[in-house]
């Protein structure tokens, strides 16, 4: 019984892959190809699991989905976009949901289902919108910001739904003000009280944790926090989600925000996708295909009324047409927290599965046409406007994206904030180039962002640290520590992250330097090896070298990898496992001398030959057709034994 379980877990994620490789390539989120996987995988299907099954799992995936969120929930964003978030976003969920309130009320359904059908349809995907938007660089144009801002409030207006859902399924049935007021005020004193033990406790809980050093400790206190919090509002009456969405806004103005998302985030992106199968598993494609004219009529009433009710809004405070349509069109879509308000309302019994599952299709069907309509949304509105695209579209797109370019190409990314990521940022910040320094040490970096330095928290060895750090955009890297370990796993994935930069690396010394140009990095700096040559240049310039003369040597041994910084007369503490150069002076009658050096078995003698010394000149690597004379001094390289031998070669065969 049990390995029958194990082989149809493995079948369900084998049927989760091929549907999210399938659907990717469509351009659909991975969402829909969740849901396609619940449909098989559930009664509907295979009959493999129910949704109680997947229940208990599929909650945590909430919980930390809504840390994450909170983690995003900037309370200084949100005061400065206040204006367009309190007043378009919250005009756009009330409205939409009193709409769809009064119309889910005239076809009969009672006040409490219609309040929730109401609230799911009001919400828009935040997840898809951000990211199609961030795909055509259209965050920062006006449509852009007036959809982040409702999103925003659509994102805020979840925490009194989470508070309202468990007050639903009290069994009242009528809501009356008194009921709503308590339960809100309730929440209000448990924001008060997280929000109190969230200042004092939990950033010092976090200082002692990352003085640590344990990545293990870091990621098991993230998760500790998220479910903890949430098992504590839930112990209170109220949603686990809420209590972890509170403790992830608390976190998120931390310097631990980026490092914290990281770790979390391999969590949240299983046991979400576990959510989203429950909720496909909801699905009963008996239903669908007996409601399916109804279903395709909800879904067009609610792309065009939500999309009607945001354009409204928009002219009314005076917004262009262009920027009202398409702001209208890329938050018509039903969102992903959606289903968390219909997959809590079937759990409270709130919902039956017949109106579940049209409202589950209906937001299935809507999130597949959002890309297609946030893609769209600006030609459309041209054309709406009687304005063929092609006639303004290089004048509104090409300036600002060239600017941004321009600047983005001249980051510097600094990872590791030690002597020398500091001696380095000193130096970028005097010559105003951009750059951006990740560090692993608590201390350091919050001394360095209370300076204003642009240093912040995170392990570099993870792939999304690096992308919140914009390494694409980089034009050069820096890795100033020494670990071999780190260098090993950090060098790689930042070539195949950002393959067109240049990589530069620090060592101790050049020991692993071949391995490390393999590996990706474009320039090897050894210190050791570069505080000799340093000293060398001081030493040849008030000898009165010429500094050209100075430059071009130094850049002839880096060029050759220092190869001449390499080996040295042994004295009385001798290492036998390092190479050292000795002298052989051929007497004559020496079995070398009259040969060639190419007649010399170099390989054999495992020995290189440096240079030839001749009448007081020194001739580095001479020609193999040198013929060797008495007196001459043959400098070698090598270790003391193989010196001993090729010695003893050319002074007598």
């Amino acid at each position: 019984m049990e390995h029958s379980f194990l082989i149809q877990v493995l079948m369900m994620l084998v049927i989760a892959i091929i549907s999210i490789a399938i659907l990717r390539r469509a351009g659909l989120p991975a969402i829909l190809a969740y849901l396609l996987t619940g449909v098989i995988s559930g009664p509907s299907g295979f009959n493999w699991f129910s949704q109680q099954q997947m229940h208990s799992v599929a909650e945590l995936g909430v919980v930390l989905l809504m840390f994450s969120l909170g983690l995003e929930f900037s309370l200084p964003r949100l005061w400065a976009m206040r204006r367009t978030v309190f007043g378009l976003g919250s005009a756009q969920v009330v409205i939409t949901a009193a709409l769809a309130t009064c119309i889910a009320l005239l076809s009969s359904l009672t006040i409490v289902e219609s309040v929730v059908v109401g609230s799911a349809i009001a919400l828009s995907s935040t997840a898809i919108v951000l990211k199609l938007l961030n795909e055509q660089g259209w965050l920062r144009r006006r449509h852009g910001e007036l959809s982040v801002s409702v999103l925003l409030f659509q994102d805020l207006a979840v925490v009194p739904l989470l508070i309202l859902l468990p007050l639903l399924a009290s069994g009242e049935d009528v809501l009356s003000f008194k009921s709503v007021a308590w339960a809100m005020a309730e929440g209000g004193l448990i924001f008060a009280a997280l929000m109190a033990f969230g200042k004092w406790g939990l950033p010092r809980m976090f200082d002692e944790v990352a003085r640590s050093r344990s990545n293990e400790l870091f990621m098991l206190s993230t998760l500790v926090v998220a479910l903890l919090t949430g098992a504590l509002t839930q112990w209170l009456g109220l949603s686990m989600a809420l209590g972890a969405f509170l403790a992830g806004m608390l976190l998120g103005e931390s310097q631990y925000k980026g490092q914290l998302e990281a770790d979390i985030r391999p969590f949240r992106d299983l046991l979400m996708g576990l959510f989203f199968i429950s909720i496909g598993m909801l699905l009963d494609f008996s239903l669908v295909v007996d409601f399916w004219g109804e279903i395709l009529i909800l879904l067009f009433a609610v792309i065009l009324g939500k999309a009607w009710v945001i354009f409204a809004l928009l002219r009314f405070a005076r917004e262009s047409f262009r920027t009202s349509v398409s702001t209208a069109l890329t938050l018509a879509q039903v969102g992903e927290f959606s289903f968390v308000v219909l997959a809590l309302a079937v759990n409270y019994h709130l919902l039956d599965i017949v109106l579940s599952t049209k409202l589950v299709m209906v937001a299935v069907l809507s999130m597949a046409l959002a890309p297609w309509l946030v893609r769209h949304s600006v030609d459309i509105a041209r054309v709406m406007q009687g304005v063929r695209p092609k006639e303004i579209e290089a004048p509104l797109i090409v300036p600002s994206i060239e600017h941004d370019e321009d600047h983005e190409k001249d980051l510097v990314l600094i990872l590791g904030y030690g002597r020398v990521g500091q001696t380095i940022a000193r130096f970028m910040k005097t010559e105003a180039v951009p750059f951006l320094v990740i560090d692993l040490d608590p201390t350091r970096v919050s001394e360095a962002r209370k300076a204003g330095e642009p240093v912040y928290f995170g392990d570099v060895c993870k792939r999304s640290i690096l992308k919140q750090a914009r390494i694409k955009e980089a034009k050069l890297i820096v890795l100033t520590f020494s670990d071999s370990r780190i260098l090993e796993e950090v060098l790689p994935l930042c070539r195949y992250l950002a393959p067109d930069a240049k990589i530069l690396v620090r060592t101790r010394d050049d020991s692993n330097l071949e391995e490390l140009e393999a590996a990706g990095a474009s320039q090897v700096i050894p210190e050791s090896l570069e505080g000799s040559l340093m000293l060398v240049s001081q030493v040849l310039y008030q000898c009165g070298v010429p500094l050209t003369r100075i430059l071009k040597r130094l850049e002839f041994e880096r060029r050759n990898h220092y190869q001449y910084l390499h080996g040295f007369f042994s004295g009385s503490e001798t290492d036998i496992t390092l190479e050292h150069l000795h002298a052989v002076a051929l007497p004559k009658g020496a079995h070398a001398v009259g040969l060639t050096l190419g007649e010399i078995p170099w390989g054999k003698l495992r020995v290189e030959l440096r240079a030839v010394r001749r009448c007081g000149a020194e001739i580095e690597k001479p020609e193999m057709d040198w013929k060797i004379r008495s007196a001459d001094t043959l400098i070698l390289l090598g270790k003391p034994r193989r010196i001993e031998k090729a010695e003893h070669y050319l002074l007598q065969g």
